[in-house]
Order: C-alpha cells, then sequence, then structure tokens
C-alpha cells in the first residue's frame, strides 16, 4: 500500500531524530510517540493485508468478515493519523504567523 511506505518513511525519519543527539530518547519523547503511533498504523495495514491474503488464499478460519473488519481498522487508523497531522501543520502555521 502507498500509506504502508509513506508511514515506514515518517517512521524512520522519526526514528533517525530520536537518535540523533538533538533530541533526548526519554519514554515521554514527542518524537518517540509518532514513531509508536506511525508503527501501530503500519501494524494495523500488515494485519489488514495479511488477512486480506488470507481470505483470498483460502486459508481456513479466514473469513471476509474478518477482511473486512482489519481492513475498516486500518483505514479509520490512518484517517486518523492524517487528521492529527492536518492538526499539527495548521498549529505550526498559526504560530509562525504570530506577530511577536
Amino acid at each position: 500500500m502507498v500509506s504502508s511506505i509513506a508511514a515506514q518513511g515518517v517512521i524512520s525519519a522519526a526514528t533517525s531524530l530520536t537518535n540523533s543527539g538533538s533530541t533526548s530518547t526519554q519514554p515521554g519523547n514527542f518524537l518517540s510517540l509518532v514513531a509508536d503511533a506511525l508503527q501501530g498504523v503500519s501494524a494495523q495495514q500488515s494485519a489488514a493485508t495479511a488477512a486480506e491474503a488470507g481470505y483470498a488464499a483460502g486459508v481456513p478460519g479466514a473469513t471476509l468478515g474478518k477482511a473486512l473488519v482489519a481492513s475498516d481498522r486500518a483505514t479509520v487508523a490512518w484517517n486518523a493519523t492524517v487528521a492529527v497531522r492536518n492538526e499539527v501543520v495548521s498549529a505550526y502555521q498559526a504560530v509562525m504567523n504570530m506577530q511577536f
């Protein structure tokens, strides 16, 4: 999926920033929270892909319902991630447009 590739790119960027000397690697670090959230979205997308492939291959126990639910969960997770990103960008732009 294209969104999975994009998420992997953001995860690697966040991880490289977190592991550089310029930021701390404390458990409450913003970049680690972002990386964890994106890894969760990526895991949801991987689970959906596996469920869909299992149903298509006729794996015992794999049902259309399970595949659809996994796909919907991945879609909701991705849409929530995009919504949060849009809010963060909007807040950043508002701060940058402030007159001091």
